[in-house]
């Protein structure tokens, strides 16, 4: 259930459901889920319910079952965009990131679900002329068709320097250290210059 408090600054503050992760989930990524564990189904059927978002955090300590794992203190908001359950007892979804932000405290249910008071961090300015854009966009797009288009959520922001950034952040294989320094990132121009000058390291774009 999601709760709305304003606390200082004049900055809103939010209690969601943390779902720690072995992955980094970034604003406009689809994240294919199987979730089989009772705290997260419910999770999952609660957010279905109130139509309510979830947090994505990648897992900085433990692992994705059992004794609750520590989150990454940024992550990215979720919305369960689809759902389905094929099979007794798993729950399939597809969560789109929604935007990213701050852990300010968590607390753990007695089912074993973290909880985190959050701040949300906001999006970025869209950007059309960074340095780089028309390579990394032109690479990214070829790598779409190559991957399929239904994996990847409309509308397509080629344009976009904060768009491309992230998708080319989701697809290409960087260890999830990097991926997670990636997602904190605030400027946008800053993120393509790292992914731009990896791709040329790579021989991916001239």
């Amino acid at each position: 259930m999601l709760i709305l408090n304003l606390l200082g600054a004049g900055k809103k503050r939010e209690t969601v459901p943390i779902f720690p992760l072995a992955t980094v989930l970034y604003p406009g990524t689809i994240l294919p889920l199987r979730i089989f564990e009772v705290r997260y189904m419910d999770m999952a059927k609660e957010c279905l319910k109130a139509g309510s978002l979830f947090g994505v955090c990648m897992i900085k300590e433990g692992a994705e079952v059992g004794t609750p794992a520590v989150p990454e203190s940024v992550g990215c908001l979720a919305r369960i965009a689809e759902a389905d359950m094929e099979e007794l007892g798993i729950l399939k979804v597809k969560a789109e990131g929604i935007e990213r932000f701050r852990i300010l405290e968590t607390e753990v249910t007695k089912q074993g679900l973290i909880v985190g008071t959050i701040e949300r961090q906001g999006g970025e300015d869209e950007m059309s002329d960074t340095p780089g854009l028309a390579e990394c966009a032109d690479f990214l797009q070829k790598a779409i068709i190559g991957i399929g288009e239904a994996r990847f959520a409309a509308p397509f922001q080629f344009e976009d320097a904060s768009w491309v950034s992230f998708r080319l952040a989701e697809i290409l294989p960087l260890r999830n250290d990097v991926k997670q320094k990636l997602l904190e990132l605030r400027d946008a121009s800053v993120r393509l210059a790292i992914l731009h000058r990896f791709l040329r390291q790579q021989k991916l774009i001239a």
